[in-house]
């Protein structure tokens, strides 16, 4: 893509957030037609965005990084998005339904990072971002279907939409994760109080620090580097679940605690 066309989509793209629409196909001449295309669309978006209001990017999130996304957005290919300042909460949000145009909920384990993963250091395998990992954290991803239709948009757009990213619960930080199995790690969601689901953390890519070393390889390959302080959301042990007013979402692990959302 032209720098003019990654402009004109990145406006494109952040308009439609700002303004709480639904996305269609974009125009021929500015669609992203690769990964590749689409993350340089996002770079440009996001800083519109943050000029608009929404503070700096603080993290990432990845999206289907589990069979039970994959098979649900009929994607084979994780996807990365940024998260920013302003839409983080802690251990629990009630958020108006209003203020998203389709909202629903994935339950994920987090990590925080207590130094960089440089992009000089690519490739990373699970064991070289181990000791990156500061603190594990339960987490709650809000997304929002900003698309007149997922199902046939095409996964570049919606990539340099932050792939569907509205909001982040984040739990409270776990320093002393590493006397936690993550991998067998148990999450148990329920919906208003009844059953949702469950989910370990080996669904995310086998290990949850697999998906780590995934998206920094991924910035990597752009030049960008993992930061101190940052956190990641690794992905969603269950399918999204599509919020209604007045739904509350609880997720809890065992060792890593609870997180909670309710749209009113």
């Amino acid at each position: 893509m032209t720098p003019d066309a990654i402009q004109q989509a990145a406006t494109v793209v952040a308009e439609n957030r700002l303004n709480r629409t639904r996305l269609d196909t974009m125009a021929a001449d500015i669609q992203p037609a690769d990964l590749h295309d689409a993350y340089a669309v996002q770079e440009v978006a996001n800083e519109i965005l943050m000029a608009k209001g929404f503070g700096d990017p603080v993290g990432y999130k990845i999206g289907c990084t589990t069979p039970v996304m994959q098979e649900y957005m009929n994607i084979r290919e994780p996807a990365f998005g940024a998260v920013f300042q302003t839409t983080v909460h802690r251990s629990q949000a009630a958020l108006s339904h209003a203020d998203f145009v389709e909202p629903g909920v994935e339950t994920e384990i987090a990590v925080s990072l207590a130094s960089d993963l440089p992009a000089a250091g690519a490739p990373y395998t699970r064991d070289s971002v181990r000791d990156a990992v500061g603190a594990v954290m339960i987490s709650i991803e809000l997304v929002d279907a900003r698309y007149r239709d997922y199902r046939d948009l095409d996964t570049p757009t919606m990539v340099a939409d932050n792939f569907f990213n509205a909001a982040v619960v984040l739990g409270d930080p776990v320093e002393a994760w590493r006397e936690i199995d993550l991998a067998e790690a148990e999450a148990t969601v329920t919906l208003n109080g009844s059953d949702l689901g469950r989910g370990r953390g080996s669904l995310i890519m086998g290990h949850p620090l697999e998906a780590l070393a995934w998206l920094a390889n991924r910035l990597a390959e752009r030049g960008r580097s993992l930061r101190k302080s940052e956190f990641v959301t690794l992905g969603s042990v269950i399918p999204t679940h599509w919020m209604a007013a007045g739904d509350r979402i609880d997720h809890e692990i065992a060792g890593l605690g609870s997180v909670s959302i309710e749209l009113t």
